[in-house]
């Protein structure tokens, strides 16, 4: 599939999938999760996977980020082949490649909102005055400087979140999975939130996929992709607003 139209200038393709197919089991039966999926990514590109439950969206992003392994295919990302990892391989590249934005935020209760932010630089052997120091300006990053010592529970659900996406930043990731990451979110506060994400990525050049059912969000994405039974049926290049219908 020719990704033309889709590369910007001074980057390319950090992502790049080809033929990939996931295949369950159920007792006798097979399902296919995906069939036959390809694309490219650009490096600084904020992609938005949508479809609705059960098209295999989350399937998708599992591949990408090396949860799940492919019955076939291939995922290169950053020139490295996802497929061909054993798993403590594809955690080593998690922890110094990728960052995550979970839908149910995922913060840890006993922490303030800097300890929360700072807590995946523990893995990377990080001292504790330069973590704190890095979690500090990503929390004002996103806007938080007031809030810096809440805990959870102090928090709304927006300034929530809005830790979860300082602590995908804290490791200065190459690529961001966003799971659904306004889901437990209000409209308004789901729409600061897609702005805030979207303004981020841009600055930092950083790549950002979401997984979304939503439409109005996938609006906020540079490129969409529309997943339905596991292929890809549409294309949509927002920066250029150029749209074209994939072949099936």
């Amino acid at each position: 599939m020719s990704e033309k139209g889709y590369t910007k200038k001074g980057s390319g393709p950090v992502i790049v999938v080809k033929d990939l197919y996931k295949v369950y089991r159920i007792g006798e039966n097979r399902v296919r999760a995906l069939n036959g999926v390809s694309f490219s990514i650009n490096r600084g590109e904020f992609c938005a996977i949508v479809g609705t439950s059960g098209s295999g969206k989350s399937t998708l992003l599992n591949m990408l980020a090396g949860l799940e392994k492919p019955t076939k295919g291939e995922i290169i990302i950053t020139g490295e082949h996802m497929e061909a990892k054993n798993e403590n391989q594809l955690v080593k590249f998690r922890r110094e490649h990728i960052g995550f934005i979970f839908q149910s935020f995922n913060l840890m209760g006993t922490m303030n909102a800097v300890e929360n932010v700072a807590l995946p630089l523990t893995f990377q052997g990080i001292s504790k005055k330069e973590r704190i120091r890095r979690a500090k300006k990503m929390v004002h990053l996103v806007g938080l400087d007031k809030y810096w010592d809440h805990r959870p529970n102090q928090m709304s659900g927006g300034q929530q979140q809005r830790v979860g996406v300082a602590r995908a930043l804290v490791v200065k990731p190459e690529i961001i999975f966003a799971d659904e990451p306004t889901g437990n979110l209000d409209s308004n506060t789901s729409k600061e939130i897609m702005n805030l994400m979207q303004n981020v990525v841009r600055e930092q050049n950083q790549t950002l996929i979401m997984v979304t059912h939503d439409n109005t969000l996938a609006g906020f994405a540079d490129k969409i992709i529309r997943i339905v039974d596991g292929k890809i049926v549409e294309m949509v290049d927002n920066t250029i607003e150029k749209k074209r219908k994939v072949e099936n």
